[in-house]
């Protein structure tokens, strides 16, 4: 366009010269017509050229905000190492943004603080780091009737008040006796010991003496004088006398009757503590388990699950695992929209509940590491069973929470599936899927 204006300016310019060139030469009407072609032609290459300019000078702008942001960001992208608290272990090694991890305490302690961190994009911790403390053995008030606890290590011991004896306090000090008069005696003073009955497994002589012609008969801690005759003492079935005590049941799950006592026994999978209670065997945690290298030991009330956790596959994406409970999906390519359709992060917990669990009550929550779009939707996935015992609740903006709305006798396992969507306009910008599985014991403690 350039090169035919300069050669048409050019002839103009000699025909104006030089007359001479004759025929040549086009006539001042020609030349008007072909001078306002090419001010059209100019006019609008300059056009063109002003919008290239402003394209240009957009770009530029666009690659110098993006040159500052990656300026900005530091070079280390983790956030600081965090160590286990003392009498407890961490567990999670990545220390990147939006990873976390978790914290628990030796048998024996309680965690005081967050029990789960996450990495921060300010690359700072959410959360207080946990210390284990000493679990006081005293703590559930286990002497009755007035008794003192005196905490130990790992146990404890009752100072009973007067009256009261046993382990926790729970068995009232016989004072059963029987009065005879021997009036052959006369008022003599004399002591004697009756001849003693039998002895057996649950049968005792009783102690008696004579002072002055009267009898007096007493059994030892745990027996009663028989109904038989006045010189025998039979075992008390606390187990059976005291059942529905104003204390409460003496067992909380089984009373055996031994002879002049009781103890309490726990089912398999639960220690007996406090004479009465039962306590969980962690045998995650004390390594009583045959979980192979490849699992996941999980401690469920009275025993534990061995799990693996396989990331999914499904059409369309592929996924990496980057926990022992989390996969992440594989970068999608930009032309494939089915990829992009599909779940960013698929994350499994596992949860132990004791039987007939009261209900309404929340288990678990899910919340967003860092907000991309204008909203967020929490959805409960799965069929009737996950429906009947659950339900989605939001607790505010940018957290979900699944609630229990019905008690669950056990044994059972139960699976729910909460997606959580970003979506931008109504868009959606990203899926993901936390899977929740909760072990329901056989017991109600």
């Amino acid at each position: 366009m350039f090169a035919s204006a300069v050669n048409l300016i050019a002839l103009v310019y000699l025909c104006s010269l030089r007359p001479t060139f004759g025929q040549d030469c086009p006539n001042r009407q020609e030349i008007l017509g072909t001078l306002k072609q090419v001010q059209k032609l100019l006019s609008a290459h300059e056009a063109s050229c002003l919008q290239s300019l402003r394209n240009l000078r957009k770009k530029i702008n666009s690659l110098q905000s993006s040159a500052g942001k990656q300026i900005a960001k530091p070079v280390n992208s983790t956030c600081p190492k965090l160590d286990g608290p003392i009498n407890g272990r961490k567990l999670g090694k990545s220390h990147s943004v939006g990873h976390e991890v978790h914290f628990l305490c030796d048998h024996g302690y309680e965690i005081v603080g967050s029990e789960s961190r996450v990495c921060q994009e300010s690359l700072t911790w959410t959360g207080q780091h946990p210390t284990c403390r000493d679990f006081s053995e005293c703590a559930s008030s286990p002497c009755l009737n007035g008794g003192t606890c005196v905490d130990k290590v790992n146990k404890f011991s009752c100072v009973c008040a007067k009256g009261w004896a046993g382990e926790t306090c729970q068995s009232p000090v016989p004072t059963f006796f029987i009065t005879r008069t021997n009036t052959s005696a006369g008022s003599a003073s004399a002591a004697s010991t009756l001849p003693a009955a039998t002895a057996g497994l649950h049968v005792r002589p009783s102690r008696c003496t004579t002072v002055q012609g009267t009898t007096h008969c007493t059994c030892e801690q745990g027996y009663t004088i028989s109904a038989r005759d006045s010189y025998s003492c039979t075992d008390i079935d606390e187990c059976e006398v005291f059942h529905n005590g104003p204390a409460g049941k003496l067992c909380l799950h089984k009373c055996i009757n031994t002879a002049g006592g009781y103890r309490c026994s726990c089912p398999a999978g639960y220690n007996v503590t406090n004479g009465r209670s039962c306590k969980d065997i962690d045998e995650c945690a004390t390594r009583q388990n045959n979980c192979t290298k490849d699992q996941m030991c999980v401690n469920t009330y009275g025993g534990f699950q061995c799990v693996q956790v396989d990331c999914p596959k499904i059409p369309h994406a592929t996924y990496v695992k980057i926990s022992p409970t989390r996969c992440e999906r594989n970068p999608c390519p930009l032309d494939n929209r089915a990829c992009s359709q599909t779940p960013n992060v698929f994350s499994y917990h596992y949860l132990a509940v004791v039987s007939n669990l009261s209900a309404p009550r929340v288990m678990f929550r899910i919340s967003a590491q860092r907000k991309l779009g204008d909203m967020l939707r929490f959805t409960l996935l799965g069929g009737g069973q996950a429906r009947r015992h659950f339900t989605v609740q939001r607790s505010d903006h940018q957290t979900g929470q699944l609630m229990l709305v019905s008690p669950v006798q056990g044994p059972v396992t139960l699976e729910a599936e909460v997606e959580m969507s970003e979506l931008e306009k109504r868009v959606q910008l990203g899926r993901y899927l936390t899977k929740i599985t909760m072990f329901v014991s056989q017991y109600e403690f």
